[in-house]
């Protein structure tokens, strides 16, 4: 085999082992979410249905009908809360927005946690401190939200003035981003 083809040979499979390392450490950088390991390659719906602490966050995300939503191209940020921010709710709230007769209701709340955009939080962190220590996001749902970062930390107040806290933040996914949020947030009333 002439020298020039061995090199390039070599310089592929170089290239190639790289990818391979790149690509595992990369999908294993990714945070555990609710137990179980989320992977870069796979969808918001698909990563989210792993975990167990997002099952009311995806039995109303298909309620809604929004699951070929945010299984498509995107790119969307979700903040998602989990089954705990939901149980912060009024009693009752979550099972009375289940119903089909409230699905419209529904997928207004969910849609106002999703933004069109893949915002990591170092974007969300550089939009604030350009902003002044506070940027306004609209999402999707044609919500209005403050989003806040100090000391490491990004908060999201909503239309109703609740503070919701990003817990795990920048769960890559192939079609965006998701912060876990421990607050389910609200259109203003």
């Amino acid at each position: 085999m002439p020298k020039f083809f061995r090199l390039t040979a070599l310089t592929a499979a170089a290239a190639l082992a790289a990818g391979v390392v790149f690509a595992e450490s990369h999908a294993m950088s990714n945070p555990m979410v609710g137990g179980a390991e989320m992977f870069a390659d796979k969808n918001i719906v698909e990563n989210a249905m792993q975990s167990a602490d997002h099952t009311t966050l995806v039995a109303a995300v298909t309620a809604a009908g929004l699951v070929e939503t945010l299984q498509g191209a995107g790119p969307f940020t979700v903040f998602a809360p989990t089954n705990e921010a939901f149980a912060k709710l009024p009693a009752g709230t979550v099972e009375t927005l289940l119903m089909p007769e409230n699905k419209d209701m529904l997928a207004k709340i969910l849609t106002c946690h999703v933004v069109a955009a893949n915002a990591t939080a170092e974007v969300i962190t550089g939009m604030v401190e350009a902003d002044g220590g506070a940027h306004v996001v609209k999402t999707v749902g044609g919500c209005e939200f403050t989003v806040k970062a100090a000391d490491g930390k990004v908060t999201v107040e909503d239309g109703q003035g609740n503070v919701a806290n990003v817990t795990i933040a920048d769960v890559m996914q192939s079609n965006g981003v998701i912060h876990v949020i421990d607050a389910v947030l609200l259109p203003a009333s």
